[in-house]
């Protein structure tokens, strides 16, 4: 079987000779499996979705982590969550010098369950669908509009599936069960009416008591709905920029997917024909930039700190990175066309915030130069760009 590289896995290995458990979670079809099987060849899988195996842990965890003494890789761990107390009394002899690596893709079963057993013995990476250059080696279309349609998942470029099919089945086989395991809806219908809603706002500040009224339910249940789309990774929150500047700043955060392809999807595009004139073409370019963003960070195994700038005159920054003590201001225009004006957001961050430095422009074409102190670049240059300013 080939395998992509992946660049989350130089942090994984490193981690791997750190720590005795490395716990890997992200969405459902993010290519943990794929990575774990890479990364660790010779290690002992498991699965706790096989109703057997899953039985099998949580009637005798003690016998099912003994057949392989020296660790193993535990996919989808949030299943038998309590498999973490025992892991923990085996990692912690002195004699033990394997590893086992955990996946998962509900963030709060996982964490839960790692922060309660494994604190301080493990190492924990976030794997996201693919990058812009991932999917280069994938051998996938590299266009923007083609992005903004098919996203990162890894299978829809590495079997070259119809983004559509794959996304329809990914959000009814993946999204809507694990929804159902987690919290009680009672109209399934309506839960997908929900989804789309939020589709629609993406990189949109995030109106909880609208998004009430359009979706027809409790704003609790919005709250709740909200929260589970988050620990199953389909959507997050950019919180504001907020500082003592002496101007009155927006407080809501602003709202994103964790997949561009799967945002276009909920909203309706059916092809890439539609992109170009989609009304939301600038905010799914915009989604698609703040989430390679994100995965920079995350595949180097750091925590990013984002956030956005809005200030009640409208000046706005779509990305401030917190770098040290550094905050870096980055813009983001879909147009391949680079006007003056694209570079005024930027620069007004930099006059009203002290600590501002440097700055990135991010455009839809493919150029990469330097204009008035700002580095401008399409995607393909992005992560050069990044590693540059950032390491």
């Amino acid at each position: 079987m080939s395998f992509i590289s992946r660049e989350i896995e130089y942090a994984l290995k490193y981690r791997a000779r750190s720590y005795s458990v490395i716990s890997i979670t992200g969405p459902r079809q993010s290519g943990k499996t794929t990575l774990c099987r890479k990364c660790f060849p010779n290690m002992d899988y498991v699965s706790l979705e096989a109703p057997d195996v899953r039985q099998f842990a949580q009637d005798d965890p003690r016998r099912f982590l003994s057949s392989s003494p020296d660790g193993m890789v535990i996919d989808e761990i949030q299943r038998v969550p309590d498999l973490t107390s025992y892991i923990q009394e085996i990692v912690d002899e002195p004699s033990f010098e394997g590893l086992f690596v955990l996946t998962g893709s509900r963030n709060f079963r996982v964490m839960e369950a790692v922060s309660q057993s494994l604190a301080g013995r493990t190492g924990i990476l976030t794997l996201l669908p693919f990058t812009y250059g991932e999917i280069s080696r994938a051998g996938g279309v590299l266009s923007v509009d083609h992005l903004l349609w098919t996203g990162g998942y890894p299978r829809i470029h590495h079997r070259k599936l119809d983004p559509v099919t794959a996304l329809r089945d990914y959000t009814e086989t993946y999204l809507e069960r694990d929804v159902r395991q987690v919290t009680m809806i009672q109209d399934l219908l309506v839960f997908q009416k929900f989804m789309r809603l939020c589709a629609g706002r993406t990189a949109q500040l995030l109106n909880l008591a609208r998004l009430s009224g359009d979706t027809g339910v409790a704003l609790t249940t919005v709250k709740s709905w909200l929260s589970v789309l988050e620990a199953s990774y389909v959507l997050f929150r950019l919180p504001p920029f907020q500082s003592n500047i002496g101007k009155r700043l927006v407080k809501a955060p602003k709202l994103f997917f964790y997949d561009t392809g799967l945002a276009a999807y909920l909203t309706g595009v059916n092809s890439q024909e539609q992109i170009p004139a989609h009304p939301l073409r600038g905010q799914l370019f915009e989604n698609l930039i703040v989430t390679e963003v994100m995965k920079f960070y995350q595949n180097q195994g750091r925590e990013p700190r984002m956030f956005f700038y809005r200030d009640s005159n409208g000046n706005e920054v779509d990305i401030v990175l917190q770098h040290g003590n550094a905050l870096i201001p980055i813009e983001v225009k879909s147009g391949m066309t680079v006007s003056d004006s694209f570079l005024t957001g930027i620069e007004r961050f930099r006059k009203a915030v002290p600590e501002a430095a440097g700055g990135i422009l991010v455009h839809g074409g493919e150029d990469v130069y330097t204009r008035r102190g700002v580095q401008v670049t399409g995607i393909a240059g992005l992560n050069e760009v990044l590693s540059t300013l950032l390491n």
